[in-house]
């Protein structure tokens, strides 16, 4: 039996090979995500590795901030510290985020993504190895010289020796040139992972970023011989004054890298979900062949069975076939996997994460992977036409009868049914209020897939009008090649259903999708409209800070009438989770609109503002106290108002800048509404504007129009990467299509035969098959559209508290799905169809 089944693979190498095909895409995709997301935390482990000393000195709190602050430690304490037993050296570091440079063509070298990064130059030693180091040039000294790291040189098209512009966070000075002297990298290899560093003498990086105050953000201490990281951090606590901690460089390369990883955790569940949906899609084209190659194996089988095989025999044979596709299916995904890998390292590099200088990790867990997910769900697939394999009698064998029993189709149908109403649970669990759980989106995931899997289950007879109105249709426009083409698809629904299914998961995702993001760009622009107040807005493409300075100079225009300026940072919540808060003037509250549902606009230094749906969330009424951590310690804030989300406001928490000041971080502003004076021409203020900004390319002017197309952008951004995503689901469908059609025709080579002697002719028989795949394409399509809607539909009336509200079906997108399904149909059976055109009409009608 084992060399049967051996014999039956390559007898039909070619037949498998399509679904091999979709197991080696569903098992790349996995292999590559694993490989992938090792190889980003192995990046940034040694990236933070490589910038920390072997003992950190900071203030307290100091961790809590998202980027850097103002809070410093005493220049005195590098004195104090370097004379503790076992200290080699103490350097102090000035740190600053938002330091940007202006490449040679004018374009800001980095993206919105890792940040541009600046402070002092210091020779210091890394805890992990060598840090960034002096690779070319020299150190700088004097105001007018600076060093960067050789990437952001390259790609800023810099040597050793030209002057270079850059863009400072704070000053009123914003935009300056200064010559590079030097060029810093990583000796044994590495990089910053797409962020930029340039670094000043140290005297000129506290001019700039401390004030001119003699202190640093922190303190590398360095070991001598043979002292461990806990000796000399218990040697130097003692000397540090109170608000000042000392932790291990392990301690704080762990702390840096964790904080890190867990806000891009997300990216490897994203994509393992789409990796799954590939296997899902996968595995109805691994069914469909290995039922198909039962069906056309029957005489085979029944062969077997009569020369004295059992049942038992049967079954291993065609589960042996099974592993071996499988086997095969992994083995390839590896090699791809690594392939797919480099293309999403290459892919995240233009969105800035660049990790060109890690190479890639090729996990352990990765290899299991490869061969539990290819083998497993290859043989599980092929389990239930190995099942029914076994209950080919001899005599039935001898039969041409592949089509399912109607107590078949009643069960399948059963099956559905339950399968719809399980799913349908787990949705008003996920999507309701009826229940509270955990993490609502597993029940949302189990209930779209069950829901999926019962339709498809259900399909065979859930298609049977659709069909049938293909068959009517078709013998109206096509004649007999029409009706023989419908009378196809009819002949085994459960193989029509199946095909159709895949492409149906695919589309059904896709549609979601096209809804979600058509709701939240309408929700956005009307939301806009409702809240959007003054003339102009001005911020910072990147999302991140900009000198306040822009805002002083706007004020003093003529035009303007006022300003109203909103800083953004991340605080630590009592329940330890990092959450965004914005700053703005207590004078500024009905500037930026916010409407107060509850208590008052009484903003002032010791209070806060808490949005709608985050105070519902946790629970918070006015009157109660909020603790928030914050790198000076504490900030406790009393809550006074709960307001309307506000497309201007982008964080739930609003409290005071003075607040922000007190609580240590950098000042620097994140956004500035404009208003225009009575009567002011706003074509010459707007003109006016952009000169002020004209020299930061890193910051622009808006109208209300230009500020909510920059809000729909992320949003078509993130459909468009999800329907890249889905792409691999609907190649693997198109193979199920073409597959299944070429197995149709081997399957009816005697047919074909016999309608070729009759008179069809090869542009006739092309066109029969081309109809077929056209029908099973449409019928996917439309099961596609109609569970999208409805899933789309639900999950945006779920989420109408989120501030999406308006509910949009883009019905021209659902169209062009529909015209391209029938295109894929068309594309599908072209090789089939050349195929069946090809075959010996004669030897056609001898064939078995």
């Amino acid at each position: 039996m084992i060399r049967a089944a051996l014999a039956s693979l390559r007898a039909r190498k070619v037949r498998l090979f399509m679904s091999t095909f979709a197991i080696v895409l569903g098992v790349a995709f996995v292999v590559g995500t694993l490989i992938f997301s090792s190889t980003l935390n192995r990046s940034f482990t040694a990236l933070f590795a490589s910038t920390v000393g072997d003992v950190v000195v900071a203030p307290e709190g100091a961790d809590d901030a998202a980027g850097f602050t103002d809070v410093t430690v005493p220049a005195s304490l590098v004195d104090t510290l370097a004379a503790a037993p076992g200290v080699a050296r103490v350097d102090g570091n000035v740190s600053v985020q938002g330091l940007y440079v202006i490449g040679e063509d004018g374009k800001v070298v980095s993206t919105a993504g890792p940040p541009g990064l600046g402070g002092n130059y210091t020779d210091a030693p890394a805890a992990g190895g060598d840090g960034l180091t002096l690779v070319a040039g020299r150190a700088p000294s004097g105001p007018d010289e600076v060093v960067m790291d050789s990437s952001a040189a390259r790609k800023g098209g810099y040597e050793v020796g030209d002057d270079v512009v850059l863009l400072l966070p704070r000053g009123t000075e914003s935009r300056v040139t200064r010559t590079l002297v030097g060029l810093l990298g990583f000796p044994d290899g590495g990089s910053l992972n797409g962020a930029t560093f340039v670094a000043f003498d140290t005297p000129t990086a506290q001019q700039l970023f401390t004030d001119g105050e003699d202190a640093f953000n922190d303190l590398w201490v360095t070991a001598e011989d043979g002292v461990s990281q806990e000796q000399l951090r218990d040697a130097v606590a003692p000397l540090l004054p109170a608000g000042v901690e000392a932790v291990t460089g392990d301690t704080a390369a762990d702390r840096q890298a964790d904080q890190l990883l867990d806000a891009i955790g997300f990216l490897t569940t994203f994509l393992l979900v789409f990796a799954g949906i590939a296997l899902v899609v996968g595995s109805f084209l691994i069914v469909n062949t290995f039922s198909m190659l039962v069906a056309q194996r029957s005489r085979e089988l029944a062969l077997l069975r009569a020369l004295g095989a059992s049942r038992r025999q049967v079954l291993t044979s065609v589960q042996l076939e099974a592993f071996v596709v499988g086997a095969l299916g992994a083995t390839l995904g590896l090699g791809l996997g690594y392939l797919l890998a480099l293309g999403l390292r290459a892919l995240f590099a233009t969105f800035g994460l660049d990790l060109s200088g890690q190479s890639l990790v090729f996990p352990v867990n990765a290899v299991v992977a490869a061969y539990a997910v290819g083998v497993l769900v290859t043989m599980v697939a092929a389990a239930g036409p190995a099942l029914r394999s076994t209950r080919i009698a001899p005599v039935q064998a001898l039969r041409d009868d592949v089509a399912l029993p109607e107590s078949a189709l009643r069960t399948r149908v059963l099956v559905g049914a339950v399968l719809g109403a399980l799913g349908l649970v787990l949705l008003v669990v996920g999507l309701g209020d009826v229940v509270e759980v955990d993490t609502p989106v597993w029940y949302v995931g189990g209930g779209v897939l069950a829901v999926l899997l019962g339709v498809a289950a259900a399909a065979p007879v859930l298609a049977a009008p659709v069909l049938a109105t293909a068959t009517a249709l078709y013998r109206r426009v096509f004649g007999t090649v029409g009706r023989l083409a419908g009378e196809n698809t009819r002949r085994n629904p459960r193989r029509t259903a199946a095909t159709a299914s895949a492409l149906m998961i695919g589309l059904t995702l896709a549609c979601t999708m096209a809804i979600v993001g058509a709701s939240a760009k309408a929700s956005v622009d009307a939301s806009v409209e409702e809240n959007f107040v003054g003339d102009f807005v001005i911020n910072n493409v990147f999302g991140t800070g900009f000198s306040p300075a822009i805002a002083d100079r706007v004020a003093d225009l003529d035009g303007v009438a006022s300003v109203a300026r909103q800083r953004y940072q991340f605080v630590r919540t009592a329940d330890d989770d990092a959450q965004g808060i914005a700053g703005i003037a207590p004078d500024d509250v009905a500037d930026f609109g916010l409407r107060i549902l509850q208590g008052a606009d009484d903003l002032r230094p010791g209070t806060l503002l808490v949005s709608q749906g985050y105070a519902e969330d946790r629970g918070l009424a006015v009157g109660d106290d909020v603790v928030l951590d914050v790198p000076t310690g504490e900030l406790d804030l009393r809550v006074v108002g709960i307001y309307e989300e506000n497309p201007l406001v982008f964080f739930p928490l609003v409290a005071t800048i003075a607040d922000l000041d007190a609580g240590g971080y950098a000042p620097s502003d994140n956004l500035v509404v404009v208003f225009a004076s009575p009567g002011a021409d706003r074509t010459t203020l707007q003109a006016g504007l952009e000169d002020v900004v004209a020299q930061l390319p890193i910051v622009t002017v808006k109208d209300q129009a230009a500020f909510a197309a920059e809000q729909r952008e992320p949003i078509d951004q993130f459909v468009l990467i999800i329907y890249a995503l889905l792409g691999l689901a609907l190649v693997i469908a198109v193979l199920g299509i073409v597959n299944t059609l070429a197995l149709s025709v081997v399957e009816r080579t005697r047919e074909i035969g016999m309608l070729r002697a009759l008179g069809l002719s090869r542009a006739q028989l092309r066109r029969m098959i081309a109809l077929e795949s056209v029908a099973i394409s449409v019928l996917g399509a439309l099961l596609g559209l109609v569970l999208g809607t409805g899933f789309g539909l639900a999950l945006m009336r779920a989420v109408r508290d989120e501030g999406l509200e308006v509910i949009a079906v883009p019905g021209g997108q659902f169209a062009i799905f529909l015209v391209l399904a029938v295109l894929v149909g068309v594309l599908a059976a072209a090789l089939p169809a050349r195929r069946a055109g090809r075959l010996d009409v004669l030897g056609a009608i001898a064939s078995e």
